[in-house]
């Protein structure tokens, strides 16, 4: 699972022209899932998004989530996150996975979030959306869920 998280002080999506969700102070995720990913990495990436320390303290460090500083989120999903354009031009989509499992898990990051008492908006799955934002830093984070490897997961 790959997320691309941007620190936002104001993001909206629309879906065939209509406004679908916005937000103000807070993050914006673009969400990819990949073929292989299950439950576990959803429970990761919505952990580690809800507790991103990428918002500034008083001494303009970045030491506050975003539940510290109330902000709110906008999950968008994103497959071509899974892109691989190294051979050709063209990227492959292989990598992601179907669109079944991936509904399913972005369901289940945003849920995650929700449970860490963060307001959640999220875009249309599948559809084609505009995504406008105000990008404040700017900050953008990727992160990635650990990689498996015999059933274990190779980071910590």
């Amino acid at each position: 699972m790959k997320a691309v998280v941007q620190r936002v002080s104001l993001a909206c999506v629309r879906v065939e022209g209509t406004e679908k969700a916005r937000i103000g102070q807070g993050l914006l995720v673009l969400l990819g899932v990949a073929a292989g990913d299950t439950s576990d990495d959803a429970s990761w990436m919505a952990g580690k998004i809800s507790r991103l320390r990428v918002f500034p303290d008083g001494r303009r460090h970045m030491n506050l989530s975003p539940a510290d500083i109330r902000g709110e989120l906008l999950l968008i999903s994103q497959f071509t996150l899974l892109g691989d354009a190294s051979r050709g031009n063209r990227p492959s989509f292989s990598e992601a996975a179907g669109p079944d499992l991936a509904r399913q898990l972005y369901l289940e990051v945003a849920a995650g979030i929700r449970k860490a008492g963060l307001q959640v908006r999220t875009g249309e799955f599948g559809a084609m959306m505009e995504v406008e934002l105000i990008n404040d830093g700017p900050v953008t984070i990727i992160l990635e869920s650990p990689k498996k490897q015999a059933g274990k997961s190779s980071r910590p």
